[in-house]
C-alpha cells in the first residue's frame, strides 16, 4: 500500500488498472470532440450477450482492487456500479447511450483511488 500520493502515482498496479479502465470506457473517439466510448460500449452492442461480455470485462477493476486491498465498502460500490451499467446497458438503445456516458470501469477507478488515498491517510493518522 504506498504512503502517500507519489506512489499512488506511479504504482505500476494502479497504472495497469487505468489503462484497463481507459480502454473499456474511453479509447476511442471523434476527433475535436469530447465524444469517447470504449470496448464496453461496443461489445454492448451485441444483442443478448454484449452487456454481459461487458461486465464481466468490467470486473476485473473490482477484483484486482480486492487483490491490493480495497475496502468492503468501496468493492461493494465498484460492483454496484457494474450492475446499474449493466442493467441499464441492457435496454436498447437507451443502454448505448447511458453506456457511453456512465462509464462504470472509470468510475470504479476512482472510486479505487479515493479509497486507497483515504486508507492511506488513516494510516498515517491522517483526517480524512
Amino acid at each position: 500500500m504506498p504512503n502517500d500520493e507519489h506512489d499512488l502515482e506511479h504504482d505500476p498496479d494502479v497504472e495497469r488498472l487505468r489503462r484497463h479502465a481507459r480502454r473499456l470506457d474511453a479509447a476511442y473517439g471523434i476527433p475535436w470532440t469530447p465524444w469517447r466510448w470504449g470496448l464496453d460500449s461496443i461489445v454492448g452492442l451485441i444483442p443478448g450477450i454484449g452487456d454481459a461480455l461487458g461486465a464481466g470485462m468490467a470486473l476485473w477493476v473490482p477484483y484486482q482492487a480486492w487483490k491490493m486491498g480495497a475496502s468492503k465498502p468501496a468493492l461493494g460500490r465498484m460492483v454496484a456500479n457494474i450492475g446499474i451499467d449493466a442493467l441499464v446497458g441492457a435496454v436498447p438503445v437507451l443502454g448505448d447511450v447511458f453506456d457511453i456516458w456512465f462509464r462504470a470501469s472509470e468510475r470504479n477507478l476512482a472510486v479505487f483511488e479515493r479509497d486507497r488515498r483515504r486508507r492511506g491517510a488513516a494510516k498515517r493518522g491522517e483526517a480524512t
